[in-house]
């Protein structure tokens, strides 16, 4: 029962997942947090920030993650195969079907229209993630406001969209300077 749980959790995400990586990430949360509580979303959290510092696509990495976690490598074999299953069949399919008809306008208008909605999702990623870092619970309150955790926010927004320096760098470096000076407040922050 649990095996055919995560099958079909992550074959939908897997399936619903457009526009890349934090595109799913909604989708996942409503999964693995909201739907069966496989974490917790202190745990979401940080299961996000792994999946995208490591190698390969979020989504899969959160499968591979969570189906571990959940049951063991057959977990996470049976939860990483049902979360690529949809997009090699889909991938399969559009690309017979974009190679076939390319030059129909039909299709042009319907990857245009996708794109909106692709955004949408991101930025709804990316304000609950802001907000659990800069409010804790996710409850904003003056009390459990993070000034660390939003100084450091603006800090590596200004730096990514003045310099653009390479995002891997920055987040390093965020959690170095973060770190350090959590410590040098004695954990108070």
């Amino acid at each position: 029962m649990l095996y055919w749980q995560l099958f079909v959790s992550f074959f939908q995400i897997g399936l619903f997942s457009f526009g890349g990586g934090m595109a799913a990430v909604p989708l996942i949360q409503q999964q693995v947090v909201n739907g069966h509580g496989w974490l917790t979303m202190s745990e979401f959290t940080d299961l996000i920030t792994i999946a995208e510092m490591t190698p390969g696509p979020i989504a899969v990495n959160s499968s591979t993650f969570v189906g571990m976690r959940v049951a063991g490598i057959p977990g996470a074999l049976v939860a990483t195969f049902s979360c690529i299953a949809p997009a090699c069949l889909i991938v399969s399919l559009l690309a017979w079907l974009y190679f076939k008809y390319q030059n129909l306008a039909y299709i042009q208008g319907t990857l245009a229209g996708l794109r909106p909605a692709v955004v949408a999702l991101i930025a709804s990623a990316g304000v609950s993630i802001l907000s659990l870092a800069v409010f804790g619970d996710g409850v904003a309150s003056a009390a459990a406001f993070n000034w660390l955790g939003a100084g450091l926010f603006v800090a590596a927004f200004v730096v990514l969209r003045r310099w653009k320096p390479d995002p891997i760098l920055v987040m390093a470096g965020s959690g170095i300077l973060g770190g350090a000076l959590y410590l040098l407040a004695g954990g108070a922050v």
